[in-house]
């Protein structure tokens, strides 16, 4: 039997004559042009993702684009500003899509770099995802991302150590986007905005990294070979707590359905913001790659998405970015997709810490770690993590 032919970015029936989607206005062939069988190129043959230049209608360049963003010659919808983002600065890079499948892009990122007190360089970047069932996503990650990094600046500048400057800044980033819940009309049916976050800060060839959710930080060293890649951070998920909690092996957790369902997330509807935070030297070079679910969906191991990183990524972060970007959406692109790379040479004065895959995650300050009771032993197996406000992916 034929099956039913919908639209790829907002699922909507259609005839099969079809040329543009009657309900978002999209040129159906773009979908076609935008994706390729995942693993069709290797990373250094990926072809860099750019959109046209937006001299007319980006599907038949006609001039006649109205105010509303669509040809009045063809119908179809024009890229929005959002739709696909590069920043590069001071050896930090940054590149944001919206994939094929959403409509709108609703991660957001900043790139920036500064000054130390000492007068060593320091690279910044932030990464959020917005929580798509909640309401203004777009407006939440955005917040999020600008507030975080003026933040993290403010207090390196200022001489603040690095973790506790991202714990600040990843609580500025909770208030910003709290705010805008208290101040913005709510969707019915819909939570506060909300989303998710992961920074980095390199300086002096320390790697700083925190996070809430599960947006993701890898090390990714140019030697692959004398070095290993890995994640360091942990999500805030469904399936990381199921494993954490002894309830699930990691294989049953994950091909669960609700395995990325977040259980920590930035919001008015967070009932408590808990930063983790955690820094290394690393002793080789390489690069601190941060990115949202909808890259590493596609390559959630570090080796795989190491394979997929340029070697030349320290030297070029930015066309880096663009081939992991060409990648996710070449895989589908079922979801916004965000990467940010910085460049990371060891100091060879500062010494190194070993880069364990194991390495401890740092949620309270370490002034204050004496200060906290050790928890009790649990008699009976700890609760299930309660569900986020919003529904999980299905499985992969």
């Amino acid at each position: 039997m034929e099956h039913q032919r919908v639209c790829p970015f907002c699922a909507e029936p259609l005839d099969p004559e079809d040329a543009f989607c009657g309900a978002c206005g999209r040129n159906l062939s773009a979908a076609a042009e935008r994706a390729r069988p995942p693993g069709q190129a290797a990373a250094d043959e990926l072809d860099d993702f750019e959109l046209r230049a937006p001299n007319g209608c980006v599907h038949c360049g006609s001039p006649q684009v109205s105010p509303d963003g669509y040809c009045e010659a063809c119908g179809g919808a024009q890229p929005r500003p959002r739709d696909h983002q590069e920043r590069e600065l001071s050896g930090v890079a940054g590149v944001s899509d919206r994939g094929v499948r959403h409509h709108r892009n609703e991660d957001a990122f900043a790139v920036a770099a500064t000054s130390l007190p000492g007068g060593e360089s320091a690279q910044v970047a932030v990464v959020c995802d917005g929580v798509s069932s909640a309401t203004r996503p777009d407006e939440a990650s955005q917040a999020a991302a600008d507030s975080a990094s003026e933040a993290l600046l403010t207090a390196l500048e200022h001489g603040l150590a690095p973790e506790p400057a991202m714990r600040k800044a990843i609580l500025t980033a909770a208030e910003a986007v709290a705010e805008l819940g208290r101040d913005g009309d709510r969707q019915p049916g819909r939570n506060a905005p909300a989303c998710t976050f992961v920074g980095a800060v390199a300086a002096a060839g320390v790697i700083t990294v925190g996070w809430v959710g599960d947006s993701r930080a890898y090390w990714i060293p140019d030697d692959r070979a004398g070095a290993e890649p890995y994640r360091l951070t942990e999500d805030d998920s469904w399936a990381a707590g199921m494993v954490a909690a002894g309830l699930m092996s990691e294989a049953e957790a994950y091909a669960d359905a609700r395995a990325h369902a977040i259980t920590g997330w930035l919001g008015a509807d967070a009932e408590e913001v808990e930063p983790h935070t955690i820094a290394f030297t690393p002793h080789v070079p390489g690069v601190l790659l941060i990115c949202t679910d909808g890259l590493w969906n596609y390559a959630e191991a570090a080796t795989e998405l190491a394979d997929l990183v340029r070697f030349n990524a320290r030297q070029d972060p930015l066309r880096a970015a663009r081939a992991l970007v060409a990648f996710a959406v070449a895989a589908g692109g079922h979801d916004n997709i965000t990467v940010a790379l910085l460049p990371v040479l060891p100091d060879p004065a500062g010494g190194y810490t070993d880069t364990l895959v194991d390495l401890p995650v740092i949620t309270v300050p370490p002034a204050e770690q004496a200060t906290v009771p050790a928890p009790p032993a649990p008699s009976a197996a700890p609760p299930l993590p309660p569900l986020p406000p919003h529904p999980p992916l299905p499985p992969r």
